[in-house]
């Protein structure tokens, strides 16, 4: 099995670059001693972690333009981390998940590509209870619901990192389970809405999906 192909890119905000190096394309593949496999990820989506999309550069760009503050943030799923690499890059208080076993290492790297500090990372299954992320004042994620039951497993995530006072930002390209999400955090205190992103001239294609924000001002008896 050879070593997966790779891409170096930088990637501009405004005045920042972000430098970063990713699967070459979704083509890739390297789990030698099956431990991906092992987690139940399979050849085909081995390679979806390691590779810009969409959802994530919407992502990006949105928080660039409206900053976190000093507010304690995580990424959900954060597969190549962009938006981790740039809040770290101007010194937030950021920390980062995925399940994929890959994802740390290629974060590692691409810190040391942009001279920064290591982000804090932990890999966990959102099913999994037991994790030791403690609570966020912001939770961001991009193109998360792949999968029907994504949407109760994301849901119960999210309450247990929440802080009382948590905003929940999530990009979604149009999976049609955006309003199920909604549903759920709505019964759990949070108010709902969804915009369209301002500009999206950083991306090759329209973009058809929408940015779902949620915010709970305290957290209900």
């Amino acid at each position: 099995m050879t070593e997966p192909r790779l891409c170096y890119q930088t990637i501009e905000f405004g005045d920042i670059d972000i430098h970063v190096c990713t699967l070459r394309d979704k083509q890739e593949f390297h789990d030698p001693d099956g431990v991906a496999e092992d987690l139940g990820i399979s050849s085909a989506t081995w390679p979806l972690f390691g590779v810009i999309w969409p959802s994530s550069l919407v992502l990006a760009h949105y928080i660039q333009d409206r900053g976190v503050g000093s507010k304690r943030v995580l990424e959900v799923g954060c597969g190549m981390a962009l938006t981790s690499l740039l809040l770290n890059k101007q010194g937030a208080d950021i920390s980062a998940t995925d399940y994929h076993p890959e994802v740390q290492a290629y974060m590692v790297r691409n810190t040391l590509l942009n001279n920064n500090p290591d982000i804090a990372f932990e890999r966990v299954d959102w099913a999994d209870t037991t994790d030791q992320l403690g609570k966020f004042d912001m939770i961001i994620g991009s193109d998360l619901l792949y999968e029907d039951e994504h949407t109760a497993l994301l849901s119960d995530f999210i309450l247990r990192h929440a802080n009382d006072h948590c905003e929940v930002i999530i990009v979604d390209p149009g999976r049609g389970r955006k309003n199920k999400l909604g549903k759920r955090l709505a019964e759990a205190g949070f108010s709902y809405t969804q915009i369209k992103p301002a500009s999206t001239d950083f991306l090759e294609q329209p973009f058809k999906g929408y940015i779902l924000q949620f915010v709970r001002e305290s957290n209900p008896a």
